[in-house]
């Protein structure tokens, strides 16, 4: 019997009680003792009107689809890595996602997959820090931290706001911000700590975070977070134990700001953060749940990122925000093959490569300097609110026989402006160029082949250099009526320069991927819907990509998908509240093959793999006693998808079907007395132990899983 299925009855109990409570009036309704607006006469105080909120703002205000994540998001979820926190937003998908490693994150069908950890088109930013590594094969770690250490995650998807951040991203950018120690003082000068700690039933997993904030003045803030979680392997729907999901994770954080200069119109803040964790006699794949034919290794990934942003942003100066930073972020993957533990170890020419493979030792270094600056300039009926600036960086990456190293040096000059004409349209163009040298070392093309059946000599290697550009933009236009419609549409161009793995590949080195996406939309936002005081907001994306000379996915030639992302929210002022968003996309590739007739070269046109699943996502939820408590059901479906392409991984056994996953949640937060700045969270997440496979994971599925945390601000 699944562990968790012990809390069944106690928590079904408590959470038909709450869903109860959450439709009952709430005590945060306008006080009917104030004035009513229809007898009020013009220039009488009205009163206050009291504002609906949902849990997540849908961002309206713009064409790029970007979704944020705040801090109380992020508790309430008491998600385990940040993979399993942003799979709530619509284009995101996960390669399993509830470990740190053998997941990843997927958006728009980009990023990682069940293969290799990342294939370059999703970008991960630490405090300006880009991170992560290249194409692994077999091991998934493409964003190795704690949802702990930050304050907010913004997921953007899509290339139409990506030229800031480099060029080849087309699957989207994940934003993090870590917290700040101004967000537990309040900015005021005094020292602040919070202690949070939390336990879940599948896998006994437990988790911990202690952070203490210290102002000793107003100009100047310092943090320290230490987290840690373990958990052991977690049970699906079925009872059935999902190897290698085992893992311990201790992570830290220091961060620091000084604000000086007139008007404190200056500031540098640094930050350091630091995850790690130890695995013993694992897979090799990090993707698979039991030993294959790789065999096991020990494994040590560290993953660490380091930023100094300078800011100066004077008083009465539109044209000077300006921001430099200088970021740092490493990647060590250790690895040690244990002996005896593939069945091809014999082999004389599998058994070098499998040994060869466990023992590499990984590491990707990541230096980089951006300078920007943000000017205003307003002539009257047309604004330019201009973004502009240079980025420069090096990514090392240390040579491994099984995996080639070298460094990849990039400069690019980026401008972005966004120009406002009357009073409802909004023009923006971007343009992004970028030159890159990469430079290592390969295979001796001239040297004479080894002998399968003599001992493994060293490589004869030769030095390599290469060099590529790319001139990549777009423009989106977007026009908003006094009623709260708006009306966008975007076209982006980008092209993926090749990276230091490409190095051996004489094609690949000097072929970049090119990009094109047109996306198309409305968003509505208005107060005042069915009520007064109600809030309603509503986003849809159209989009179409098309990736040509491809060269991250074996056999294709183009991949083209097209989709739809929903994203709305409706508040009323009592309480209630209901979040939705939706995911539809189809997706084709231009496909390589040998015709089994004729044994001639051909083409097709079949459904893409790695295309990501229909999905659904609704919460219901109420905010009762004036924001003591907020209880929510959340409902996610997921549809089956046809496909005339095989499944990207040989290890997805279950067919995704259509699956219905119901997750229960409650936040008990005290606004006055001595236990105000506690809080108790409840969460039941796959609350009828559904089984199933998620279309691109390798993994089954989290089977029912009840969680509670206990956090306190002092």
């Amino acid at each position: 019997m699944s562990q968790s299925s012990h809390i069944k009855p106690a928590f079904w109990s408590a959470s038909a009680l709450a869903l109860m409570l959450a439709f009952q009036p709430s005590a945060i309704a306008q006080d009917s003792d104030e004035p009513e607006a229809d007898n009020a006469q013009e220039g009488e105080f009205l009163g206050t009107l009291t504002l609906g909120e949902s849990k997540r703002e849908v961002r309206t205000d713009t064409p790029v689809p970007i979704t944020v994540i705040d801090k109380q998001e992020i508790d309430d979820r008491q998600a385990s890595t940040i993979a399993e926190l942003i799979d709530s937003v619509p284009g995101v998908t996960l390669v399993n996602g509830s470990t740190p490693s053998g997941s990843g994150i997927n958006i728009r069908g980009f990023g990682a997959n069940g293969t290799f950890g990342t294939d370059q088109k999703v970008a991960v930013v630490i405090d300006g820090a880009n991170t992560g590594g290249e194409e692994l094969y077999r091991i998934g770690t493409q964003l190795f931290t704690d949802p702990f250490l930050y304050r907010s995650v913004a997921v953007q998807r899509g290339t139409v706001g990506s030229y800031e951040y480099g060029t080849g991203i087309v699957g989207g950018i994940v934003l993090l911000e870590t917290i700040d120690a101004s967000d537990l003082t309040g900015g005021d000068p005094g020292f602040n700590a919070a202690l949070t700690g939390g336990y879940f039933s599948n896998g006994d997993g437990l988790n911990g975070s202690a952070t203490l904030a210290w102002q000793p003045t107003e100009n100047l803030e310092l943090l320290g977070n230490y987290s840690y979680r373990e958990q052991d392997n977690q049970d699906d729907g079925d009872g059935e134990e999902i190897g290698n999901s085992a893992f311990e994770l201790p992570s830290f954080l220091l961060k620091g700001r000084y604000t000086f200069g007139a008007n404190s119109d200056q500031s540098i803040t640094a930050s350091f953060t630091q995850t790690e964790t130890a695995e013993r006699d694992v897979p090799y794949d990090t993707f698979f749940t039991t030993t294959d034919a790789f065999g096991n290794v020990d494994r040590d990934i560290l993953n660490q990122t380091a930023s100094l942003i300078y800011r100066f942003q004077p008083v009465n100066n539109d044209l000077i925000d300006l921001e430099a930073a200088l970021t740092y972020a490493n990647q060590e993957i250790d690895g040690s093959f244990i002996t005896g533990s593939s069945p091809l170890e014999a082999n004389p020419f599998f058994g070098p490569v499998i040994r060869r493979l466990g023992d590499a030792d990984h590491q990707f270094e990541t230096t980089r300097l951006t300078v920007k600056n943000k000017s205003f300039i307003d002539t009257g009926i047309i604004t330019h609110d201009l973004t502009y600036g240079v980025d420069i960086f090096e990514r090392k990456r240390e040579d491994e026989e099984a995996a080639p190293g070298g460094t990849d040096d990039r400069i690019a000059v980026f401008l972005i402006n966004d120009i406002g004409i009357g009073q409802g349209f909004f023009f923006t163009p971007a343009i992004r160029f970028e030159s890159s040298e990469i430079r290592g070392s390969i295979p001796d093309p001239n040297a004479p082949p080894q002998s399968p059946f003599a001992p493994p000599m060293p490589t004869p290697e030769i030095s390599r250099k290469v060099e590529n550009q790319a001139l990549v933009g777009g423009a989106s236009l977007r026009y908003e009526f006094e009623n709260g419609l708006s009306l966008f549409g975007s076209y982006a161009y980008t092209e993926s320069l090749p990276i230091i793995d490409d190095l051996e590949n004489a094609i690949f080195i000097e072929q970049p991927e090119k990009s094109d996406t047109f996306e198309a939309g409305f968003s509505f936002d208005r107060v005042g819907v069915l009520a007064d005081s109600d809030t309603l907001a509503l986003k849809l994306n159209y989009f179409d990509t098309k990736l040509d000379d491809v060269t991250s996915y074996s056999g294709a030639l183009e991949i083209e998908l097209d989709g739809f992302e929903l994203e709305g929210s409706y508040a009323m002022s009592n309480g209630f509240y209901i979040d939705l968003n939706a995911n539809i996309v189809d997706g084709e590739e231009l496909q390589a093959f040998t015709d089994p007739t004729t044994m001639a070269p051909a083409r097709r046109v079949i459904d893409w793999d790695r295309t990501p699943q229909d999905t659904v996502r609704a919460t219901f939820g109420q905010v009762l006693f004036n924001g003591l408590a907020d209880v929510s059901a959340e409902v996610v479906s997921a549809f089956d998808t046809p496909s005339d392409a095989t499944p990207p991984s040989p290890v997805q056994v279950i067919e995704p079907d259509d699956v219905t996953v119901l997750n229960l949640r409650a936040t008990i937060s005290p606004q006055t007395g001595v236990l105000r700045g506690t809080q108790l969270r409840l969460g039941l997440e796959n609350a009828t132990d559904e089984a199933y496979t998620p279309l691109l994971a390798t993994r089954p599925a989290v089977g029912q899983n009840f969680k509670i945390t206990l956090s306190r601000v002092f």
